[in-house]
């Protein structure tokens, strides 16, 4: 997968089509991906509802639990963290995404699908730059003992701890966005639940599209629908996720972000919390990133020789 970090924003070269059932909802949907202009970034748009759009921008966080949506003026988007966590990972700027449900489909749990209809039709380069979140400061969220915070850094670096019942346990990941491994390393790891909670999560009006087609289905003795595509497929999706929920800032990150626990509230709340600290993050190009390296390193060599 060519390396995500660029000089200019892209979108994709033709329009994609996918259909299946939200994961909480169980509803029948319909969604298409389609080019968008340089400068409009990822836009949903009910179709059911008179081409209604949703930006997906923080201000337009609405419910987040088992999954990250949308809303604005009463008018949801439920489950956007697959898709967007797969723009960012194919690094796509400006989409419009056409629905005519409230939520998107699941399919395999994963983004690959995403990945593979990308690959398929192609990505096309714009003519504006491409503006990074630069992380000049540590922002942190702290729940107990759930973290998660981001730093200053190089690339858009990604590390995840997590800790759940038997037979998961503890599993750890890290990854360099910038190295163009998103598409192999993240995209295929699936959504996952317990056998044990699904009651509770039917009662609460959650997972009623949920099949051994679209999610990891546990029990405490092991995995009901194997094989897994990695042995830590558990905690790559944590990435994935935390991926898609940070796309929420409008742009991607250029720095360190470390989780320990954490879930879709606190990746949000995290996004929250970074753009009300003005101080924290400026908006640079890889253009001007260079030249000011450039810059500090002929200071350096001056210094040294002279």
């Amino acid at each position: 997968m060519p390396d995500p970090l660029l000089h200019f924003e892209q979108t994709i070269a033709a329009p994609v089509e996918f259909s299946g059932v939200g994961l909480h909802s169980g509803a029948p949907v319909r969604m298409r991906l389609l080019p968008a202009p340089a400068g409009s970034g990822i836009v949903f748009r009910r179709t059911d509802l008179d081409n209604f759009e949703v930006p997906a921008t923080c201000r337009n966080i609405a419910k987040v639990s088992y999954a990250t949506s949308l809303m604005r003026q009463s008018v949801l988007i439920s489950t956007t963290e697959h898709l967007l966590s797969a723009f960012i990972g194919r690094g796509i700027d400006n989409a419009i995404v056409e629905l005519d449900n409230l939520e998107l489909p699941i399919l395999d749990g994963s983004a690959l699908p995403y990945i593979e209809a990308f690959e398929q039709v192609g990505v096309k380069t714009q003519r504006r730059k491409r503006e990074y979140l630069r992380i000049l400061k540590k922002v942190e969220v702290r729940e107990g003992d759930k973290f998660i915070g981001v730093y200053p850094g190089e690339g858009y670096n990604v590390s995840y701890h997590i800790d759940f019942p038997s037979p998961i346990g503890q599993q750890a990941f890290a990854v360099d966005l910038a190295a163009g491994n998103y598409g192999n390393q993240i995209a295929p790891a699936r959504t996952f639940g317990y056998k044990e909670d699904e009651q509770m999560l039917h009662n609460m009006g959650l997972i009623r599209g949920v099949s051994e087609l679209s999610a990891i289905i546990l029990t405490r003795k092991g995995v009901v629908n194997g094989p897994l595509r990695f042995d830590d497929e558990f905690v790559r999706h944590k990435v994935l996720d935390l991926i898609g929920d940070l796309a929420l800032a409008g742009r991607q990150i250029l720095g360190r972000v470390v989780a320990e626990r954490a879930g879709h509230a606190m990746h949000t709340a995290l996004v929250a919390r970074l753009l009300k600290d003005r101080s924290a993050w400026k908006l640079v190009t890889l253009a001007t990133e260079k030249t000011k390296a450039k810059t500090v390193a002929v200071g350096a060599t001056s210094l040294v020789t002279a």
